[in-house]
């Protein structure tokens, strides 16, 4: 059973991923990137699904080494990724989700890339992986990190397979609309993170004996 404090830590992780995978606006590039072979739409939506899912995976499980590895503190990448996350959301709120390059329009079988990665596990949900990675110190902290990686994953792949749909009826107007919300979220989220880093500094620094 779950604490207050380890279910706010597992709705944390739910929400930082969902808003940074912002799966609804990803259906309209997956309807783009899969309208030659709509036929193949769910294989295509189950293979990205995997590869994100994979890729999330491997970065929630070497968090730790990676952070002793190159001797990273987990306030420092609070603060970086906050940082990024806050320049992201600046640049969705302005100009919407970042255009797919042409070449990978034009890819075969583009499930792997640039749907699973970047599109899903793009820079933004590994960075908030590794973060919340770095925070859950205990194993019910990264069960439910782990859940919230899962509950993400099935939950774009639904919403991927109901891609046609989606897009027809939200339309440019409401797919606009959805990108400044999960902009805005992506931005609060970030703000919070460099608060959190920036806080943990400066309490250390206050608590450290001084000579």
């Amino acid at each position: 059973m779950f604490t207050h404090a380890e279910a706010e830590f597992a709705l944390l992780a739910f929400s930082s991923l969902f808003s940074v995978i912002n799966p609804i606006s990803a259906a309209p590039i997956f309807v783009l990137l899969t309208e030659g072979a709509p036929e193949g739409r769910r294989q295509v939506a189950l293979r990205a699904s995997m590869a994100a899912a994979a890729i999330l995976a491997v970065f929630a499980a070497a968090g730790g080494a990676i952070f002793t590895f190159f001797g990273i503190t987990v306030p420092a990448f609070q603060i970086a990724g906050g940082i990024i996350f806050a320049a992201m959301s600046m640049r969705t709120l302005d100009t919407g989700r970042e255009e797919i390059p042409e070449d990978d329009i034009e890819n075969a079988d583009p499930s792997v890339v640039p749907i699973g990665i970047p599109l899903i596990a793009g820079p933004g949900a590994i960075s908030t992986v590794m973060i919340l990675i770095g925070q859950a110190q205990d194993g019910m902290r990264r069960l439910a990190l782990a859940a919230a990686i899962a509950v993400n994953i099935l939950l774009t792949f639904v919403i991927l397979l109901a891609a046609p749909s989606i897009v027809a009826r939200i339309g440019p107007t409401g797919q606009r609309i959805v990108n400044k919300i999960m902009g805005l979220i992506t931005a609060v989220i970030g703000v919070q993170f460099v608060i959190n880093g920036v806080t943990t500094v400066v309490l250390s620094i206050l608590r450290a004996p001084r000579g």
